[in-house]
């Protein structure tokens, strides 16, 4: 069965997942672009949204090859409606189309948590958005089944990965504590007893401007 996965998942210092007061001018919320720092200049990053082909190739190293590992076997994506349209409520129409432009950088199926029905979305470069009303689990089946024995990845924002979290359902989370401040925004992990779920930290590394950690979740063995 695919895993559940969480990767390249940026946090502030104090513990936010996105800052306050997300906008069209704000995706991340106000100062939320600061927990991305860490990734602008790596190859991975670079390559993604085309930097490369105006010759800036972009940095390797550790903070780049936690990014890449972050896309690598992954057969479908779920995200929370925030992280497709700052927009809230019934859906104003159908002009919207993602933060990303006509080439999103997926390239595979992506479930939209939402609830508010629309119909799928088919842009360049092989990414479907599909828009699920029917919960988490719904969303989460459906990605297992377009993503074929790999990976499904949670892209955020932090109240979907905490509904995933608090479901027992993510497998691995690959968190990116971030050298910003935000004060206050989104909180990833308040009130979620990560120990009490099974985690325990697998990975830990750090670099000039972020430390990677990695937890995996132990499941109970069979009686």
């Amino acid at each position: 069965m695919s895993r559940l996965v969480v990767s390249s998942f940026s946090v502030s210092i104090d513990g936010y997942g996105a800052g306050p007061r997300q906008s069209l001018a704000d995706p991340l919320g106000v100062g939320g672009t600061a927990l991305m720092e860490w990734v602008f200049p790596t190859r991975t990053f670079q390559r993604m949204h085309g930097a490369a082909a105006e010759g800036s190739e972009g940095e390797t190293g550790i903070d780049d090859d936690y990014a890449a590992r972050g896309f690598a076997h992954v057969g479908a994506w779920i995200l929370g409606r925030h992280m497709f349209a700052p927009s809230r409520g019934p859906w104003p129409d159908d002009g919207w189309q993602g933060w990303w432009g006509p080439s999103p950088p997926y390239h595979v199926p992506v479930f939209v948590l939402t609830h508010h029905a629309r119909a799928p979305l088919e842009m360049e470069g092989g990414t479907v958005f599909h828009f699920v009303s029917d919960g988490i689990h719904d969303a989460l089946a459906r990605a297992r089944a377009a993503a074929q024995g790999r990976d499904v990845r949670i892209g955020g924002g932090p109240a979907t990965v905490r509904q995933y979290l608090a479901a027992g359902l993510v497998d691995e989370m690959h968190l990116v504590q971030s050298r910003a401040l935000l004060g206050s925004g989104e909180p990833l992990l308040a009130g979620i007893d990560l120990p009490a779920l099974g985690y325990v930290c697998t990975e830990r590394v750090a670099t000039p401007r972020a430390t990677h950690v990695v937890l995996s979740r132990r499941r109970a063995a069979a009686a």
